[in-house]
């Protein structure tokens, strides 16, 4: 079991990156008033069939040739499970995959989400080259940032994992999550 949610976001995000996603997105909905707390994980890579998808469920089947388990959609699916949620796969071979984990919010069996800063800096600095988009919606509220914008900023001259520029970054998401969890 994971501690924070973060780390299962990492993982999902990693499964991304390894089917060869060129835009990832994490999506990020807490609603209080109707009590869901949701997390999307959004891929363009290669996708999956029905029957992979089905044996990625399974902890003993992994693609990966480092390691002979995959815990990482079964742990989160046991997670979502614990919280009165489920956890969902769509997916489509050669258009992407999306992989949606419902949780009760107030839940007392919930982990908490964890660090997304760091989380969202990580997988900048584990492949650069990736476009990513972080959503975080409380109730009514949205914060986002996508690296595309940033890049298209900062031009060909500086990369976005320069430390100046994470360090922007950090500071932003820090700003605009502690936004969104105002009253």
């Amino acid at each position: 079991m994971m501690k924070e949610l973060s780390l299962h976001i990492l993982d999902l995000v990693q499964n991304s990156v390894s089917a060869g996603a060129s835009l990832i997105e994490i999506i990020i909905e807490e609603n209080l008033i109707d009590d869901f707390f949701k997390i999307t994980i959004k891929d363009d890579g290669w996708g999956m069939d029905k029957d992979l998808i089905e044996k990625i469920r399974n902890p003993f089947f992994t693609t990966r040739t480092t390691r002979k388990v995959g815990l990482g959609i079964p742990l989160m699916e046991a997670a979502c499970q614990r919280c009165a949620g489920n956890l969902t796969i769509e997916s489509e071979k050669g258009i992407g995959t999306i992989v949606t984990a419902y949780f009760k919010h107030s839940h007392i069996d919930r982990a908490p989400l964890g660090n997304m800063v760091d989380t969202f800096i990580t997988v900048i600095l584990g492949k650069a080259d990736i476009d990513y988009i972080y959503k975080h919606k409380m109730n009514d509220k949205e914060f986002i940032i996508d690296t595309r914008q940033l890049k298209q900023i900062l031009g060909l001259e500086v990369s976005i994992s320069n430390p100046d520029i994470l360090a922007w970054i950090n500071e932003y998401i820090n700003d605009g999550l502690g936004n969104l969890m105002e009253v």
